[in-house]
């Protein structure tokens, strides 16, 4: 488990994904005056260089952000993520990919709140640096499914978990979705976001079944392929689960969703976007 780096995978396809859609939920939090909270289960290091030998050694950003960073002309539903993306690389060069917990730092006020957990030891010792000055944040190298139990539920009722394991481990797949059943049971007005690779179809039926005979109500699911399914190894696309999503999310990722495919891979079209279980 502790093999896993994201500084290999940072700015590919997935994380635009992922990331677009926080920046629409932080954008929606913000809305108002009232304090949010934000847990995020695997924070990683927080910042990766994209030119350094990691996320140069497969290149996964040149089909993810770097396909998005020259555009001129986007849909208002992907701008929120794109001028964060510009904000952490004033000079106009895509050179720093930014994690979550950075992406979110950018949206966070100073009565906002939120806590960081990685387990691994290089990865957390980076976040630890990066947010050394930033006093809304507490950094923990720890088990993030734990947290679930341990930071749950916070003192502001309002906010956002992010679970974006590894999925290394194959009985991750039914760990995170056991996590997110049993967070949700103890702070049911947060908005939960599980993020999952399409690795195997089978896995994320499994998922979708799962949340299904949980009795959740209000349950979206999004996904961006861009090859088809396959027995094969390797990753075929990524997908978010999202508990309670904002007013509107579902409209606006009608939008964003095909923009993506369009942009990403304009080779195969297939995009999902569904209420899995209904309000």
């Amino acid at each position: 488990m502790l093999s896993y780096r994201h500084a290999f995978h940072a700015g590919n396809f997935a994380d635009v994904l992922k990331h677009s859609v926080l920046c629409l939920c932080l954008e929606h939090l913000i809305k108002k005056e009232k304090p949010y909270f934000y847990l995020d289960t695997h924070s990683g290091a927080g910042s990766y260089s994209l030119t350094q030998a990691k996320a140069q050694q497969n290149q996964e950003f040149l089909n993810g952000i770097s396909q998005l960073w020259p555009l001129t002309t986007t849909p208002s539903e992907l701008q929120p993520y794109l001028n964060t993306i510009h904000t952490i690389n004033p000079k106009k060069k895509l050179s720093t990919y930014p994690g979550s917990p950075l992406i979110v730092q950018h949206y966070l006020r100073d009565h906002d709140y939120m806590r960081l957990y990685e387990l691994h030891p290089k990865d957390h010792e980076k976040l630890k640096t990066l947010f050394k000055k930033v006093q809304q944040a507490r950094i923990e190298q720890s088990d993030g499914f734990a947290a679930l139990k341990s930071a749950l539920p916070p003192h502001i009722k309002r906010g956002i978990v992010l679970i974006d394991p590894s999925y290394e481990i194959k009985t991750e797949y039914q760990t995170a979705i056991k996590q997110l059943i049993e967070g949700y049971k103890r702070f049911n007005t947060g908005i939960f976001l599980l993020w999952y690779p399409v690795v195997q179809r089978s896995r994320i039926t499994k998922m979708e079944q799962q949340l299904r005979d949980s009795k959740i109500r209000n349950i979206l699911q999004i996904e961006h392929c861009i090859t088809p399914d396959t027995s094969e190894h390797g990753m075929t696309g990524s997908g978010l689960f999202i508990i309670n999503p904002p007013w509107q999310l579902h409209t606006q990722l009608t939008t964003l969703l095909p923009f993506l495919q369009e942009k990403l891979s304009p080779q195969y079209n297939r995009t999902v976007c569904r209420h899995l279980v209904p309000e």
